[in-house]
């Protein structure tokens, strides 16, 4: 700090979970008041996350007060919410999804790989630290504020100043992006290829967006959904403990999200159930409360002077997806009306999260007519795939530039 500060203090973990809790009740409220956040779906713990960070540049730039938080909730929540990510990583689900599952998550996957290229790119054109690339690449766009919440604090370990703030200032636009490239993309695509609207009458579609409303758990599920999650952190961190003391450092959540991807594997295998809904309750709960621990820890006014890169970089990136959706996904997806409307969703997919995809491409269907195709496709691999192969993908491109 560069001036006197009236007011200081170091919040411990208690002081730290009851402000997180405020500040999601804040969100709700805040979302309620203003329906366009609803519209492109901003989490409420980034509403809430975001009004306390503003509040604290504020107290920041008068010198009226400065706080920190304790970080050991926030790390045992993250790694809880990306175990719970894991035990989704099922091969028999992926099968039965279909080749058009298969080749949609190989598109994402590519597509991840160019964002962060481009963005590492365009941080060292800025002089930049080419890590600031992948704070503007795939972390906040394909991997939006839970990501960027993640991999955010590990980028400032590796050396880059406001990662954080960084990742969820790109995370929130791309979020807006998302949901306004999408429809301009799809119509352009139906137009130039001469496709015709489908027939609206008598057809299905599946729109089982992830993050909808989950069965209630009873109690002796949620003990064996707190036991699956704990077992496997506790595994994973006994590896990550070897894996240091042979020399490899992998970040902390990554091996227990793989034990619990092989427990889910071998409990399909073996015809056995796991409590996936109380997990997955149980992983949703983690990432609200770890999302508004992050968020509110944000220091803005580390992002003076990267502004101008900033804006640079993220526009670059809508213009990637736009022609990303536009030649690759929808040449790789069929060419024909289905392959339209998952280039539409992508835009939302791509720079956003998997609702502002479905978001699209209602809105596009509701004109067109209907493709159960998209609908299937994009939730499966949304919810199920792409979160677990992301986190591989960015810990190898941070392992490559440090």
């Amino acid at each position: 700090m560069n001036q006197e500060i009236l007011f200081s203090a170091n919040c411990d973990m208690t002081v730290t979970l009851a402000i997180s809790v405020i500040l999601l009740l804040l969100g709700t409220v805040i979302k309620k008041f203003f329906p366009i956040l609803k519209k492109f779906f901003i989490p409420v713990p980034v509403l809430g996350g975001i009004f306390f960070a503003l509040l604290a540049l504020i107290g920041y730039k008068t010198g009226l007060f400065y706080l920190t938080f304790d970080s050991s909730l926030k790390d045992l929540l993250m790694m809880a919410f990306f175990t719970s990510i894991g035990f989704t990583a099922s091969i028999r689900m992926l099968i039965h999804g279909g080749i058009s599952v298969v080749i949609f998550l190989l598109c994402s996957m590519l597509l991840i790989c160019l964002q962060n290229v481009v963005g590492v790119g365009l941080a060292e054109l800025f002089g930049l630290n080419p890590l600031m690339g992948l704070a503007t690449g795939s972390i906040p766009l394909t991997g939006g504020h839970g990501t960027s919440a993640a991999f955010g604090p590990l980028l400032e370990q590796h050396g880059l100043t406001g990662a954080l703030s960084v990742s969820v200032a790109g995370a929130t636009f791309g979020l807006v992006m998302g949901s306004m490239l999408g429809g301009p993309v799809g119509k352009l695509l139906m137009a130039r290829n001469h496709i015709s609207p489908v027939p609206k009458a008598e057809a299905v579609q599946v729109k089982a967006a992830p993050g909808g409303e989950i069965p209630k758990a009873g109690r002796h599920d949620l003990y064996n959904a707190c036991a699956c999650l704990i077992v496997c952190m506790g595994i994973g961190t006994f590896i990550n403990m070897w894996l240091k003391h042979v020399g490899l450092v992998l970040p902390s959540y990554l091996a227990p999200m793989i034990v619990a991807a092989v427990m889910r594997n071998v409990a399909d295998f073996r015809r056995m159930n796991l409590p996936s809904n109380e997990i997955g309750t149980l992983g949703e709960l983690a990432l609200q409360y770890f999302l508004a621990m992050a968020l509110m820890s944000m220091r803005l006014w580390e992002l003076e002077s990267l502004a101008v890169p900033l804006v640079v970089i993220l526009l670059v990136q809508t213009v990637l997806m736009a022609f990303y959706a536009y030649f690759v996904t929808f040449n790789m997806m069929g060419r024909d009306y289905d392959a339209a409307v998952l280039a539409c969703g992508h835009c939302g997919f791509g720079m956003g999260a998997t609702p502002n995809a479905i978001a699209n491409m209602d809105t596009f269907t509701g004109a067109n007519g209907p493709s159960p195709k998209a609908f299937f496709v994009v939730p499966i691999v949304g919810s199920l795939f792409i979160d677990f192969v992301h986190a591989i993908i960015i810990t190898v491109f941070i392992k490559a530039i440090v």
